[in-house]
């Protein structure tokens, strides 16, 4: 049995001497798959992103946050180091993300209601839902 390409199957494949070989690259990106919707994918990546809600914390919890920033506040110049964890809102959609950050206090602005730190951050007070640090560890609260 034969096949109808038995008498050209051993020739050798013709090369154009006109037109030049395409790279692996280029002739892979004839086929490549065609996205009709640019930046579809972005926005499926963005829609899945998880934000937090902002918890509203309770009137004690207010008030012994501002116990904590009047003693910062008497406390300056010792540079305290402390934690805060704070709450960050998202830029593109409704909630945002709890962050906290250790850092040395540098200035507390109570007109703008911000936090400077040593390294420049400022965070609002209204966004702070925790105060730690060893300044706090000798009074009773």
């Amino acid at each position: 049995m034969t096949d109808n390409y038995d008498d050209i199957i051993h020739l050798p494949h013709h090369v154009s001497k006109r037109h030049p070989q395409m790279s692996l690259y280029n002739r892979a990106a004839q086929f490549a798959p065609f996205s009709a919707l640019t930046g579809y994918e972005e926005v499926i990546a963005e829609t899945a992103r998880q934000t937090n809600p902002k918890i509203e914390i309770m009137e004690d919890d207010r008030q012994l946050m501002d116990r904590k920033l009047s003693i910062l506040t008497t406390c300056l110049e010792e540079e305290p180091t402390i934690t805060i964890t704070y709450f960050q809102p998202d830029g593109c959609k409704d909630g945002g993300q709890y962050l906290t950050i250790k850092g040395i206090v540098k200035a507390i602005h109570t007109n703008e209601r911000i936090i400077i730190l040593k390294d420049k951050k400022k965070i609002s007070i209204d966004a702070i839902i925790g105060l730690e640090g060893e300044l706090f560890s000798s009074f009773k609260f």
